[in-house]
């Protein structure tokens, strides 16, 4: 059960919005030089001489013409041949990154390719899915529109520019840290940092995230507040989705999503960043494996085959909480409350 909370969770995100070795799944012959097929594709992104590119070429595999981009970091291995689009996936994964990198006092360096499945058709993401997911493929493909990360491989389709790459980056930033922290992270933060990449600006090779735009978590905060259906701070930082997501009530998972987002903005933003030292500090020791808990916490912190369960997820996400960021609730809540009506002031709902 608590297994299936965390590939639900997956599907909330992506729904509301919305490999580990490289990927070689059979051959599929390609004919013609248009710009529509591998060999004319290769062409145009190599002539682009686009800066994160290191090098591309003909990816085989049974769903369609297909192409394998690598970057300093990534591996993509894709169906799509949408030369504006595809052009930009380079740029955008490298960029987000260097963001996730940002969230951390000290960056970190990965010493091999993350690996990223972009299918240019839903037909060829379930195909996919449904050979590469084994058992947890059906629940996968009940996503609507969206992706998930799953063994280490982000795994998306095209569903327009903004929406693929809002979903990509959120769970580019689960990929990142399920990589590099050796402990898991309580579900407020790990969830409230990955929605700092849902939304950004391309300029000139680069992309931008900026949180302060996501009008769609933003929106969901404001009908929350408007609604007063708040989750109290004491309850929100013990939360695990997966509690709320059997409930089906959708006010609740709309606000933990929402409050979350905002959390963390919160922490880094408020008071001219005051608490921003606090929140780096949780973040780095649990980079490094330094978090003051039993010594049976930290043995399912730092264990991904250990089922993460509700109650391991409320006793460490509250603990945390007090030691590095505060145990004064009411003052805390205050402040957090008018950070969250500060921002969502401007935000006109439909």
């Amino acid at each position: 059960m608590v297994r299936k909370f965390a590939i639900i969770l997956i599907i909330v995100i992506f729904c509301l919005t919305g490999c580990s070795e490289p990927v070689s799944i059979g051959t599929t012959e390609t004919t013609g030089h248009g710009i529509d097929t591998p060999a004319g594709m290769i062409d145009y992104l190599q002539d682009s001489q686009l800066p994160a590119l290191k090098s591309v070429e003909v990816w085989q595999n049974d769903y369609a013409p297909g192409l394998k981009l690598t970057t300093t970091h990534y591996e993509i291995f894709t169906t799509l041949l949408e030369p504006l689009m595809l052009s930009q996936v380079p740029g955008f994964v490298e960029s987000a990154y260097q963001g996730y990198n940002n969230q951390l006092p000290e960056p970190v360096e990965t010493t091999s390719t993350f690996k990223i499945c972009l299918f240019a058709q839903r037909r060829h993401w379930e195909d996919f899915t449904k050979s590469f997911a084994g058992p947890q493929a059906s629940v996968f493909c009940k996503i609507k529109a969206g992706a998930y990360y799953l063994n280490g491989v982000c795994v998306a389709y095209n569903i327009g520019r903004e929406r693929t790459f809002s979903a990509i980056g959120h769970e580019g930033w689960h990929q990142f840290n399920k990589r590099h922290f050796r402990f898991r992270l309580p579900s407020w933060v790990d969830e409230g940092i990955a929605m700092l990449f849902e939304v950004s600006r391309y300029d000139q090779g680069l992309f931008y995230f900026e949180p302060g735009r996501n009008m769609y978590r933003l929106g969901a905060l404001k009908t929350t507040l408007i609604k007063n259906e708040m989750i109290p701070l004491r309850e929100l930082i013990a939360i695990n989705p997966g509690e709320l997501l059997t409930t089906e009530k959708k006010a609740a998972v709309r606000a933990f999503y929402g409050q979350s987002y905002a959390l963390v903005r919160f922490l880094r933003e408020e008071g001219y960043g005051k608490r921003l030292r606090n929140f780096h500090n949780l973040l780095l020791d649990g980079l490094r494996g330094d978090w003051p808990l039993s010594e049976q916490g930290k043995t399912i912190a730092a264990d991904r085959n250990i089922p993460l369960t509700i109650q391991w997820n409320r006793a460490v996400g509250t603990e945390l909480f007090k030691q590095y960021i505060g145990d004064d609730f009411d003052q805390l809540e205050k402040e957090y409350l008018a950070f969250c009506k500060k921002i969502v002031y401007q935000v006109h709902l439909k």
